[in-house]
């Protein structure tokens, strides 16, 4: 790994990185810091957190924890005046926390649906809201990249909710994106959009079916059938995406889509 000492793509940038203790957050907490980004990762999984900080720091990254509920205004508040008075400022925001719930529609309670509507889409509202304003007043402006989905894309049996708030995420991001560059806000807004990806998210799909033993997916063949390319992805595929949406090397890019999926949505 670079050493925050040497000039990278992202040097003197300030990142937050929700869900940023394991999967996609934690290779793109690494992937920032890499190129010279100082990041604050956050999640409410603390001991996994502050090991993907550890991690980072040994490779010579620049990198801290905090514990946050993104469902929670307050804890919002408190992760980017973490970010303020530690590092100066804020850069980049990844709004990646999300959870996914699985079943058919006519079974799933209202508990379970709106779970995913907090975690997914007001967890993505309230970084917008709270980090676009702190963007403004730091040197050399926002990006905001907010993870959705191909289930953001096209719909999917079985995952109806999550489309729900996948889809919502991606025409939010378009309407900030505009509203920032309508306002001539330095803040750059855009979606990446993950196809299957190996993740622990497939773990928590069916937490019942886990709780016994048969929510379990292969996620190589599931590539292999769905997929056109026939390649599972993996966390870095999106990070290196991620890291292109939070560099001067898409500074013309607001309000898109990155379909990063293998030809999945083609």
């Amino acid at each position: 790994m670079q050493s925050n000492s040497q000039t990278g793509r992202l040097d003197g940038r300030v990142a937050l990185v929700s869900g940023g203790a394991s999967g996609i957050g934690a290779a793109c907490a690494a992937r920032l810091a890499e190129e010279g980004a100082s990041v604050l990762i956050t999640d409410v999984q603390d001991e996994m957190g502050q090991q993907t900080v550890a991690s980072i720091v040994a490779n010579g990254g620049v990198a801290s924890f905090c514990h946050h509920d993104v469902t929670r205004e307050s804890e919002w508040a408190a992760a980017v005046a973490h970010a303020q008075a530690t590092y100066g400022g804020l850069n980049i925001l990844v709004n990646n926390a999300g959870i996914a719930i699985g079943g058919s529609i006519v079974d799933m309670t209202l508990t379970d649906w709106q779970i995913q509507q907090a975690i997914n889409l007001d967890g993505v509202f309230l970084g917008v809201k709270y980090c676009i304003p702190v963007m403004r007043e730091t040197q050399g402006g926002g990006s905001i990249i907010n993870i959705s989905s191909v289930a953001g894309i096209k719909g999917a049996a079985m995952l109806s909710a999550y489309n729900a708030t996948k889809g919502g995420v991606r025409i939010f991001t378009k309407g900030v994106a505009l509203e920032c560059a309508q306002n001539r806000w330095p803040v750059r807004v855009n979606s990446v959009h993950p196809g299957i990806i190996s993740t622990p998210i497939w773990d928590k799909i069916n937490p019942e079916l886990q709780e016994a033993g048969l929510n379990t997916f292969d996620l190589d063949d599931m590539a292999e059938g769905s997929v056109p390319t026939g390649e599972l992805g993996f966390p870095i595929d999106i990070a290196n995406g991620v890291l292109f949406l939070a560099s001067d090397e898409s500074r013309y890019m607001t309000g898109a889509e990155l379909v990063i999926d293998g030809g999945l949505c083609a």
